[in-house]
């Protein structure tokens, strides 16, 4: 199955540039692996006048968390709002996103999760080169979709 820019689209409360995953590569019930290109548009909305900092990445990761949810049927109905609770074990190798010349993979896989709570495991690279690793727990707002 090829999940476009406008599926992710409508899997995600984000909407216009804040959409940041162009493509999912792959998916399982368990697993998903996604792409950008948006990382060096001057227009990105995450880029300060200093870039795109690397820890932006924990955005590009919870979208691509979201898209799986969505995927999988483990978050039912139209996109809800999530807050993240926490990060753990975040490791940051490098300082922006925006300098770096390929393609933006992310890679996310659930750990836990019960429709409501979720907790998942990420890696972004740009080819064979880990740029942001770490886990994510993220608490979906119960019976609301996102504005």
């Amino acid at each position: 199955m090829r999940v476009t820019r406008a599926d992710i689209a409508g899997l995600i409360p984000h909407a216009g540039a804040m959409c940041l995953l162009d493509g999912v590569v792959e998916w399982d019930a368990n697993r998903i692996l996604c792409m950008s290109r948006g990382h060096r548009d001057a227009d990105n909305p995450l880029r300060t006048d200093g870039g795109l900092s690397a820890v932006c990445g924990v955005e590009y990761a919870a979208q691509a968390m979201a898209v799986h949810g969505g995927l999988t049927g483990k978050v039912a109905g139209k996109p809800r709002a999530g807050y993240l609770a926490s990060l753990r074990d975040v490791v940051c190798r490098g300082g922006r996103l925006d300098d770096l010349a390929g393609d933006l993979v992310v890679e996310a896989e659930l750990v836990a999760g019960d429709g409501e709570r979720v907790i998942y495991r990420f890696t972004l690279r740009v080819g064979e080169v880990e740029v942001l690793s770490g886990r994510a727990a993220v608490v979906l707002e119960a019976g609301k979709s996102a504005e």
